[in-house]
């Protein structure tokens, strides 16, 4: 089972918008709302892999009953902690004929210890030894720093793998508490060691000097690029295929997706590597923040190209 922790989900509008332009009026081509939040479209990506899922998190006011409702209709198992703050609202603007993807992101409501002490209790009621946790997404306002660092520490003694994808200080600190997995982007890697990293041979760097600490497998997410994949035992550089985009929405959210299942399942670093560059190209193809479909993802698996470093 993977459980995804949410605490600071959204309700994400995607608009298709050609010719987006500011200072001016727009006229929206098409749009589409989805439950979103990082560990939300984390567990909609393993669900579609085949694996099991539960979604944990803090939900509240209408945009919050909303994303309830269509977790409930897609049959994604949740139990989340509903509250009198209003989930926020996330707007993200496609333009395909400037080929650009801009996200207008809320800050989200403050959330209460009591919120918290909610969701902890409901996370450690439902967790298993041998299971992974995924926190993903950046805390709202009113979390300390420390709360997810002190979360990982606990989680430990009970024997689950555990998967981090946040930034800034919660980011730093959580790192220190050995997590199974972290899936930082480039930006994200140099807010973590804290100084800029303009060559790969220093992103490879500092992942290592990560590994080194004790992180199981750091996966640097490169973009259009590819990722670097590291532990303690190999370093594999891959390279994403082709695609049409679409839309770039949930793209990393997939490939933390991809790791956590398959390393989940005792795949191979080679192989998890694969499938997760596989994932993440098959989700830039897919409108909005929906999850890719093994049907698209599948076709791409042999189109990565791996390089052991």
């Amino acid at each position: 089972m993977i459980l995804t922790v949410t605490l600071n989900p959204a309700l994400d509008k995607t608009v298709t918008l050609p010719g987006f332009a500011v200072n001016t009026v727009n006229r929206v081509q098409s749009a589409r709302l989805d439950p979103g939040g990082k560990g939300i479209n984390v567990s909609k990506t393993v669900r579609a892999l085949g694996g099991q899922t539960l979604v944990l998190g803090v939900l509240g006011g209408a945009a919050g009953g909303y994303i309830k409702t269509a977790l409930d209709r897609m049959g994604l198992a949740n139990d989340m902690v509903l509250t009198e703050e209003v989930t926020r609202t996330n707007i993200k603007i496609v333009d395909p004929i400037l080929q650009t993807s801009t996200d207008i992101n809320e800050a989200g409501g403050s959330v209460s210890q009591e919120t918290l002490a909610s969701v902890w209790g409901k996370l450690t009621q439902a967790v298993r030894p041998g299971d992974t946790v995924v926190f993903a997404g950046k805390n709202p306002p009113g979390v300390a720093d420390t709360q997810l660092a002190d979360w990982v520490r606990q989680l430990h003694a009970l024997d689950v793998q555990i998967c981090v994808d946040t930034v800034g200080q919660p980011m730093r600190l959580a790192v220190r508490e050995q997590p199974a997995i972290i899936k930082p982007n480039l930006m994200e890697l140099e807010e973590i060691v804290e100084h800029p990293l303009p060559t790969e041979a220093a992103i490879l760097d500092a992942a290592r000097s990560l590994s080194d600490q004790g992180v199981g497998l750091v996966a640097v997410s490169l973009g259009s690029d590819g990722a670097l994949f590291v532990t303690q035992e190999e370093v594999i550089r891959g390279y994403s295929p082709k695609v049409p985009v679409v839309s770039t929405v949930g793209a990393g959210d997939s490939m933390m997706a991809a790791l956590a299942y398959y390393q989940s399942l005792g795949c191979s670093l080679e192989e998890t590597a694969r499938r997760a560059l596989a994932v993440a190209s098959a989700s830039v193809t897919c409108s909005g923040s929906q999850p890719p479909s093994l049907e698209r993802i599948l076709p791409l698996i042999d189109h990565v190209h791996l390089q052991h470093l």
